[in-house]
């Protein structure tokens, strides 16, 4: 089952790309942790029914890759239910919901309900602006046999601000924008009960230095992980998740069980009862993206 903690760059792909194939089977960019093939605003309307044939064709073929979590963002409950259908569909980890709100996740869990498939839902609508209608949300998805399912919940950032009537800028992060305060929210809603979230896809792709930006912001909300559009992305993305020499080293201090309650390292103060679970994250996120060697 994917672990929501290594999702790392999620690169999205649209299901009409040319080497679908070979991105699915890992000989054209092999490294990646996560992708996404997308149904949706990725592929026009009159291109649907060809991406959906192109996506039937890569599932049949499609080799296992443990490596690799490989989800389908689908257009609609109706899309889902094809691609559902298709053969070689159980090698995907799962889907990608778009536009998700407590009123229409019904449509798409109570096709996957007996499955194994994980899902993440994307909040990208009006209603994320709605705080009583993220808690519904929650509640929807706190559900029994609901929640299991549900490995994070990604942000849907251009469809958010398309809805104020803005494109973001290239100078600023997500953070500098009015959503900065609405994902700030979305993380007290929804982590305090376990759920993760995911960054906004940074859309520009020659501010290399804004992007290593907005990955430290992303990570000081709490993200974890972040949608990729480009595979330069991807590594600049990763490389913001490997963790610090101290951070490690002050979080296998604190799940030691001979430590003492409150305890000082590297000029900062460790509290086991309040920094147990950081601890318990970053020595995971340690295992999986490296360290940095640098104090």
């Amino acid at each position: 089952m994917a672990n929501s903690k290594v999702l790392g760059a999620s690169l999205y792909v649209p299901a009409t790309h040319k080497n679908l194939q070979m991105i699915a089977d890992g000989e054209l960019l092999g490294d990646l942790r996560s992708v996404i093939f997308c149904t949706e605003d990725a592929v026009a309307e009159s291109e649907l029914n060809y991406a959906l044939f192109s996506l039937s064709l890569v599932l049949q073929q499609m080799v296992e890759r443990p490596s690799t979590d490989r989800f389908v963002r689908v257009r609609n409950p109706e899309v889902l239910k094809r691609v559902l259908a298709m053969p070689g569909v159980e090698k995907l980890t799962g889907f990608v919901l778009p536009k998700v709100t407590h009123n229409n996740f019904d449509a798409y869990f109570h096709q996957i309900r007996k499955t194994q498939f994980m899902l993440m839902p994307t909040l990208e609508t009006a209603e994320v602006f709605d705080d009583a209608e993220m808690k519904l949300l929650r509640l929807c998805l706190e559900r029994p046999g609901v929640r299991d399912h549900i490995i994070a919940l990604r942000i849907g950032g251009n469809d958010l601000l398309a809805l104020l009537g803005i494109r973001r800028s290239r100078h600023v992060t997500i953070y500098k924008t009015p959503l900065g305060a609405v994902i700030s929210k979305l993380v007290t809603i929804f982590r305090p009960y376990g759920f993760v979230l995911t960054a906004p896809v940074f859309e520009h792709l020659d501010n290399p230095e804004l992007l290593a930006q907005e990955v430290e912001e992303d990570l000081a909300h709490g993200m974890v992980g972040k949608t990729a559009i480009h595979p330069s992305q991807v590594a600049l993305i990763e490389q913001h998740y490997r963790v610090q020499l101290r951070d490690v080293d002050a979080a296998r201090r604190i799940i030691d069980e001979s430590s003492p309650a409150v305890f000082k390292m590297h000029d900062s103060m460790c509290e086991v009862a309040t920094h147990k679970a950081w601890a318990l994250d970053v020595l995971e996120q340690a295992r999986t993206f490296g360290i940095h060697a640098m104090v």
